[in-house]
């Protein structure tokens, strides 16, 4: 089993950048492909990206590709999303999730442990 904490949430104004991370405690943190989904009012979870187990596959939804970028850091168990170009529909609670898996998943079912999310406003 794996616990996820995120972080980093906050305001930010139309076309700046904030940079997420996600703590990981538990099982080894390299065994899980990594994710992060967003959640925002009204709306169903969706998929933002997810990075392998190793770090050297990425994918991104179409919404966020270009902008947003997925890292990983094995050794201190932790996960980030830097986001730029902020936009207004960008605002959302944004969660990590890990998967056994060595690839993830768009499917958010697929995904095992979840974080509690870090809510992120972006103004226009």
């Amino acid at each position: 089993q794996v616990q996820l904490v995120e972080s980093g949430g906050g305001l930010v104004q139309a076309g700046g950048s904030l940079r997420l991370s996600c703590a990981a405690s538990g099982r080894t943190f390299s065994s899980y492909a990594m994710g992060w989904f967003r959640q925002a009012p009204g709306k169903e979870r969706e998929f933002v990206g997810f990075i392998s187990r190793s770090g050297g596959l990425t994918y991104y939804a179409d919404s966020v590709k270009g902008r947003f970028t997925i890292s990983r850091d094995n050794a201190k168990n932790a996960l980030y999303l830097q986001m730029n170009s902020l936009e207004p529909e960008d605002t959302a609670v944004y969660y990590c999730a890990a998967d056994p898996s060595p690839w993830g998943s768009t499917i958010k079912s697929d995904w095992d442990y979840w974080g509690q999310g870090t809510q992120v406003t972006v103004s226009s």
